[in-house]
């Protein structure tokens, strides 16, 4: 079973909550799986509805074909390769009004449609064409082992819109063979769902930390 926690959880944490899990680092900072970070500069991405348009990493995308009140798409961020100064902020551009589909294109998608039809595809081809050997070998793996996989988000679930979404979380739905088409025809989740999502996963936690405790019980040595 693969599981996504946030990096910025204390390490013993972790390990107490998965005591037999492998835990990788999936952020740009690892040293082992730093090409699955989407700033991870592989180069000569497709920048989709961009012919002729290529970036150095996903997120030089993302960034690049946002649109703000004050600046539209930037694609010198295309060319981005130092993993760096990528993101474009609201303090800067004012306020963002979404994403183009494509470089010259007139239409301007709303953060949903962006993710489904910019962010999506662009990061399956990097595990489709970048890193499919790295992908074959934690997949080999998680058929025998729980795996930890350490993310900056950790929202795994696309139509949630509330929060950014976990690449780590792609890798799993990838591995899993569930990774998400703009073709499966999905709705963002209205407010009802994403209070049921969250209270679903506070109950999951909660129940995985007393099979811990349990198991843990279990391991201590008895005069009986």
């Amino acid at each position: 079973m693969i599981y996504v926690e946030n990096k910025k959880r204390k390490l013993e944490n972790i390990q107490k909550e998965y005591p037999d899990a492998d835990i990788l680092d999936l952020t740009s900072k690892s040293a082992y799986a730093q090409k699955l970070s989407p700033f991870y500069p592989h180069r000569n991405i497709p920048v989709p509805y961009s012919e002729g348009f290529y970036a150095t990493c996903v997120e030089a995308i993302w960034q690049g074909l946002k649109v703000f009140e004050d600046e539209d798409v930037d694609v010198r961020l295309f060319s981005n390769d130092t993993m760096r100064n990528i993101k474009r902020s609201v303090r800067v551009h004012g306020k963002p009004l979404g994403h183009r589909k494509g470089v010259h294109s007139d239409i301007l998608l709303n953060y949903f449609d962006a993710r489904m039809l910019i962010y999506l595809p662009s990061y399956k081809y990097v595990l489709d064409n970048r890193v499919h050997d790295l992908i074959e070998k934690i997949a080999e793996r998680a058929k025998t082992h729980n795996i930890v996989f350490l993310d900056y988000a950790t929202n795994t679930d696309v139509r949630n819109i509330s929060s950014p979404l976990s690449h780590a979380g792609l890798v799993k739905l990838y591995i899993d063979g569930k990774y998400p088409s703009a073709n499966d025809g999905l709705q963002p989740m209205t407010l009802e769902e994403m209070e049921a999502a969250k209270k679903a996963r506070k109950q999951a936690k909660k129940e995985r930390k007393a099979q811990n405790k349990k198991l843990h019980q279990l391991d201590q040595p008895t005069l009986f």
